[in-house]
């Protein structure tokens, strides 16, 4: 077994989303990690500026010798997807070796309202979880494709286990969203190889969030969260950037088109006999 089975020591890493969140847990992986380069970008140019200067300490407590960048984009749009390839282009000398499509929304509505703003929440969640990361793939295939399949480029999608399984909360636009990540990132996975880029998914359950925070609001509470988990615990950063570095190291050179669950076992919950 190779000694650096799950290195990503000198790689060039583009985080979207990258401020807050799972994004950020992801992104603070790859530092701890000592990838080479690691972008991190979102609208919000200040929580930008601020997530880079936390992975910065990082670095520094962990001797990484990475190197962090920040930039604020909007992956919302065709042209904002279009921009900040043009920039990571710059940042890395036409080299990326990870690209992690995170950026999101979420929107949620009860079916029976009425507020006007239906098809602007619709829009808007399907524009960012969606197209564009599409969009940003579609235009960071150049830097990622290989002439061998030794080390290929590989692209991350985080999706949701709300792709799979349906919430309480009435967040269908998200749920639907996530659905169709889960999707792309396969047929991706079939038109990439070729290329020697893998595209992979992952799925997390509940990780503790500014977006997880809404869910609140319909009486979800952590402590009846971790209760419903059968491994009896949200997710956490290791969690979140364990998973991406298996899929950006050696160890995962291999594997394209998975949608990986880390849940807690959320996914894996029996329905009670007595309910049939």
């Amino acid at each position: 077994m190779s000694a650096n089975l799950f290195s990503v020591a000198g790689k060039n890493v583009l985080v979207t989303g990258g401020s807050r969140g799972i994004g950020l847990m992801i992104a603070k992986g790859f530092v701890q990690g000592g990838a080479a380069n690691v972008l991190v970008t979102s609208r919000d140019v200040k929580a930008c500026e601020e997530s880079a200067k936390s992975l910065q300490k990082v670095a520094q407590e962990y001797s990484s010798s990475s190197s962090v960048h920040y930039v604020a984009s909007n992956v919302g749009s065709r042209e904002g997807c279009q921009e900040l390839a043009k920039y990571t282009k710059k940042i890395f000398n036409n080299k990326l070796d990870v690209l992690v499509n995170n950026a999101g929304t979420s929107w949620g509505e009860p079916l029976e309202r009425e507020s006007g703003k239906a098809n602007w929440g619709w829009d808007r969640v399907l524009d960012l979880n969606v197209k564009g990361m599409f969009y940003l793939t579609r235009e960071c295939i150049p830097m990622l494709k290989r002439s061998s399949n030794e080390d290929p480029g590989r692209i991350i999608n985080i999706g949701s286990i709300a792709g799979m399984i349906t919430q309480e909360a009435p967040t269908h636009a998200y749920d639907t969203s996530k659905a169709a990540v889960h999707h792309l990132t396969k047929k991706l996975a079939a038109d990439l190889a070729p290329q020697h880029i893998t595209v992979n998914a992952i799925a997390p359950g509940y990780v503790p969030s500014r977006m997880s925070m809404g869910l609140k609001a319909y009486g979800a509470t952590d402590e009846k969260i971790s209760n419903s988990i059968p491994l009896g615990r949200m997710g956490n950063d290791d969690d979140m950037a364990g998973a991406a570095i298996y899929f950006s190291s050696k160890a995962g050179s291999w594997t394209t088109g998975v949608i990986l669950n880390v849940d807690g076992g959320a996914t894996t919950i029996q329905m009670p006999l007595a309910s049939l």
